[in-house]
Parts: C-alpha cells; structure tokens; sequence
C-alpha cells in the first residue's frame, strides 16, 4: 500500500504540487527576493552610511600613538632628556653636551582634533548626505514601483498566453469537427473532396497557431519567472484570471511620482552643493588638545605633558580650484532646474497617456465582447446551413476564422486594460504592493 502512495505522488505532476500565485502574492514574492530591490536596498544603506560620514564631521577626531626613537644626537638627547623630566645639572657639561650617550625615548601620545567653525561647510555636507539619502530611498521606491508593474505585465502576459492557447485549442476542436462534418457531407453528395481539403488546410493552420500559442506561452513562464527572482524553469500555477481590472473613479494626480521627488532633491541638492562650494573660499578654526607621555624605559623614566592650541586655516590661492568648483556647482544647479521642469511635463504627459489607454482599453473590451457573441451565434447558423447544404466551406472557414479573431482582440482587450490601469497608478507615482489593480 504505502509502495502505490510512493508511486502515485511520483506520478502527480510538479505543477499540481505547487500552490496557485495570485497577482498580489506574485508581487510580494518579487519585491522579497528579487536583485534589483536587494540591490536598491544595498544602495539606501551605503547611502546612510554616507551621512554618518558627513556627521563626523561635528565631532572631534581622537588619536592614539606609539612611537620609540633612540639616538645620541646632541640636539635629539638634551631636549629628550628635559621632555622626560630626567635633565639634571651633570648634563650641562661641555662634554656630557656635545658627546652624549644614547638616549632612548618611548613616547605615548593622546590628541584631539576639533574644527571649531567652517563657515557651513560640514553642514552643507550633512545637508547634501541626507537629500542624497531620501534620493536613494526614492530610487529604491522608483525600483519596487517598476519591478511590480513589470511582475503585473508578466503575470498577465502568462493569463493572456494560456487564454490564447485555449482559444486555439478550441479551434483545432471545432476544426476537427468541420473535417467530420465536411466528411460526412461529401458522403451524402453534397460536397466535393475540395471542401474537404479546405478544411484540411484550415485544420492545418490551427494546429500551427497552437503549437505558437504553447511556444508563446512557454517564454511568458519564464518572462514571470525572471520578473520574481527566480529559476525561469521554475513551475507556476496562477490563481488570478484575466478579467477587466478594478478601477478607481477617483481623480489621479502625479504628485507621488517618485521621479518628481528625485528631480526635487536633485535640485535642493545642487543647490546645497552650491553652498559648500561656497563655504571654501573661507577659513577654518581649528582646536587640538593632546597628553604625551615620554620614558627612557618603557614604564618608567619619564613624565607626561599636555598642550592645547587654536588656530586659523585659510586656503588663500590654490590655483582657482575653489573658484571652479563653485562654477561647477552653479552650472549644476542650473541643470538641476531644467530636468525638474522637463520631468514635470514627461510625468504629466505619462499620466494622460496612461489615462487614455485605460479609457480606451475599456471600450475596446465592449465592442469585441458583442463582436465574439456575434461570431458565436454567426458560426452556429453556419454550421447549420453547412450541413444542409445551404452554405459554402468557405463560409464556414470564414466564420471560423471570425470567431478566433474576435475573441482574440478581446483577450487582447482585457489583457491592456489591465495592464493600463497598473501604468496609470505608476504614472501617479501610488503603485505598491497593496494596490487594488493587482487583485
């Protein structure tokens, strides 16, 4: 017994066993592993990590050193000597001065360094760090945006592909079913073997629009599959049909479009930037504070000193490189300025393109809904009038091929108004993982 479970559950195909995909869970499956959000998140923290480093720039910088020296230069020795506290009046022989033995030095130092004021220039560096840290957190909202509309397109390309391989596989059927009754009305005398190898040919065509359809539909598999982040031989079963998609009555506007947030702190960044480039041309004042401890020995013979001291640090002329660097940063800014007025208009553009496919899609869906009902109800009296002899096999065929038209343009019809109403939301900048267009 358990032996035939074994071999039942070997039998079961891979796919059975895997669980159907909705839409939403499609894309939440995408946006937890797949590399480009790694990748974009790795960004965001390298980023922040960048504002650390600017902050540091507030803080004093603490230094510890280790050094030894040795040396019986006169000069090294005496000031050795009085720096350890070991100076003693033995030591001012003329000699003892100019000939003196080996003095070795263990020094141990501590210091502090603190810019005291530059003029701005470390806060417009923390400045700039920030805007470009909310720079990459909407680059990284610009890459989940895009990843779920490319999810959606691919979720729905594999609906639409399976829904076109069921239509052709219905019209291999129907067509095998003309052959039979084409068959059995020549039999009866009223048709020739001429109809019969029309609908040989036309039999012939569906079955290679089929195997299209299954090759078509075998690389959107995979399309999805790469889509989420994974083996594109990776079985999927999906649970969301290829219906018109929920939309909204409500106004869409573009304000949260994450490209229209990036060309703003594009521009406050250059603007900041500016600002530092400025803060260059004045000085810095600078705090040093530092304990030092020299020995003749490691731990002993010697005493400690401290000092502390302020200073002023004005680069004067450095070859114009100061005065460049803000031209470069005014000129940035000007740049800054114009993409953030040509990204509004292609935004705007964006959304009333998406607005007008959405509204398009929609209608085309009525229109090929009554043109299949008609094809349908067209190829019945077809038939019928085939069989009785009232109707040519080219009108049959004709009817046939209607009938597939038809309902192809309105899969085709589903298939963008469902796909418009995802790039209307991304065009609004309002995609995310719980929109109601991925139901």
């Amino acid at each position: 017994m358990l032996r035939q479970l074994i071999l039942l559950t070997l039998a079961v195909p891979l796919t059975a066993q895997t669980p159907p995909l909705t839409l939403r869970d499609a894309v939440r499956k995408a946006l937890e592993q797949h590399p480009s959000v790694q990748a974009a998140q790795a960004q965001s923290k390298a980023v922040a990590a960048r504002t650390i480093q600017a902050r540091s720039g507030f803080l004093p910088k603490i230094n510890y050193s280790e050094s030894f020296q040795s040396s019986n230069n006169p000069v090294f020795a005496f000031s050795t000597l009085l720096t350890q506290r070991r100076f003693a009046a033995a030591n001012f022989a003329i000699d003892t001065l100019n000939h003196p033995g080996t003095v070795n030095n263990f020094q141990s130092q501590l210091s502090i360094d603190q810019v005291l004021y530059d003029f701005g220039g470390t806060r417009s560096n923390v400045q700039s760090a920030q805007l470009g840290e909310k720079l990459s957190a909407e680059q990284e909202r610009h890459t989940r945006s895009n990843l779920i509309a490319k999810v959606a397109r691919s979720y729905h390309g594999v609906t639409l592909a399976e829904e076109f391989l069921k239509a052709a596989q219905r019209a291999v059927a129907s067509a095998e079913a003309d052959l039979t009754r084409a068959e059995a009305v020549r039999t009866a005398g009223l048709s020739t073997d001429a109809d019969v190898l029309s609908i040989r040919v036309h039999l012939a065509a569906m079955q290679e629009q089929r195997i299209q359809r299954q090759s078509t539909l075998d690389l959107a598999r995979a399309a999805l599959n790469e889509a989420l982040g994974q083996p594109l031989d990776d079985p999927l079963a999906l649970s969301t049909p290829l219906t018109p998609a929920p939309v909204s009555t409500e106004a869409v506007a573009a304000s949260d479009r994450p490209e229209l947030r990036q060309a703003t702190l594009a521009r406050q960044l250059a603007e900041t930037q500016s600002a530092a480039a400025r803060s260059a041309l004045f000085p810095q004042i600078t705090g040093r504070a530092a304990v030092e401890a020299d020995r003749g020995r490691f731990v002993n013979q010697g005493s400690a000193n401290w000092y502390v001291s302020a200073g002023l640090r004005w680069n004067l002329f450095n070859g114009y490189a100061d005065r460049a660097r803000q031209t470069e940063a005014a000129a940035t800014l000007v740049k800054s300025q114009a993409n953030e007025r040509e990204t509004q208009a292609g935004v705007r553009l964006e959304l009333r393109q998406a607005q007008a496919a959405l509204s398009s899609a929609a209608q085309r869906i009525e229109v090929a809904s009554a043109t299949v009902a008609y094809a349908e109800e067209s190829l019945r009296i077809t038939k019928n009038r085939y069989e009785a002899g009232l109707a040519t096999v080219s009108d049959l065929l004709r009817t046939e091929t209607a009938l597939l038209d038809s309902t192809t343009r309105r899969l085709a019809a589903i298939y963008d108004h469902r796909l418009a109403a995802v790039l209307l939301q991304l065009a609004a900048g309002t995609l995310n993982g719980d929109s109601n267009v991925l139901q």
